[in-house]
């Protein structure tokens, strides 16, 4: 496995490490609130997910080439925070309007979750670890995107009122939430698609 990819992956890991630490300490005391906080999103969530196999995918990468598990754990993590760059831009973007750039990307933790580990993430997987997939792998990258669907509809829609997410992605803006995650699983099909494409052909 190439050294500049070990890099990569190691830097994507510590960057993210390094975000949930500066979560969890504030005015030098640790706290857990704004942690539990930002574990709400699918931004925090997709993010700690290709940290943790970008983690794996360094420490196996020393010793040889990646076992076929900790290749495919890569590329679900990078469909996750592929997602989640894509969401900021085509969605996010155009519903906050003039000043999206400040607010999506204007903090050192939304630069980073944002744009930075997701293009390292995709960088890492297409130049220097892509093997051909087949189509059932492909689908795979629909793992995140479901089981949190799953997730912000019982925690936004059900259960007490007292203890229910807001709709911070607005995907319920004028009753419109499952057409909202239909939406948001095309466009996740779509990518895998676009990645199992872009790796065809490979040993």
């Amino acid at each position: 496995m190439p050294v500049m990819d070990i890099i990569l992956n190691a830097l994507v890991f510590a960057a993210t490490l390094a975000l949930l630490v500066g979560f969890a300490r504030k005015d030098g005391e640790w706290t857990s609130g704004p942690l539990r906080k930002a574990f709400r999103f699918f931004t925090c969530q997709s993010n700690v997910l290709c940290a943790a196999v970008c983690l794996l995918t360094a420490l196996f990468g020393m010793f040889g080439p990646l076992p076929e598990w900790v290749w495919l754990l890569k590329y679900i993590g990078t469909v996750a925070v592929t997602v989640t760059m894509l969401t900021v831009f085509f969605f996010l973007a155009p519903s906050v309007g003039k000043g999206w750039a400040k607010r999506l990307l204007g903090t050192p933790h939304d630069f980073i979750m944002h744009l930075v580990s997701p293009v390292a993430a995709l960088v890492s997987l297409l130049v220097f670890e892509r093997r051909n997939m087949t189509f059932p792998q492909a689908m795979t990258g629909l793992l995140p995107v479901v089981l949190y669907g799953i997730l912000y509809i019982r925690r936004t829609q059900f259960g007490p009122k007292e203890n229910r997410w807001e709709d911070f992605y607005g995907f319920n803006r004028g009753g419109k939430l499952w057409l909202s995650l239909i939406c948001m699983l095309i466009g996740t099909f779509l990518i895998c698609l676009l990645l199992m494409t872009l790796q065809a052909g490979q040993p």
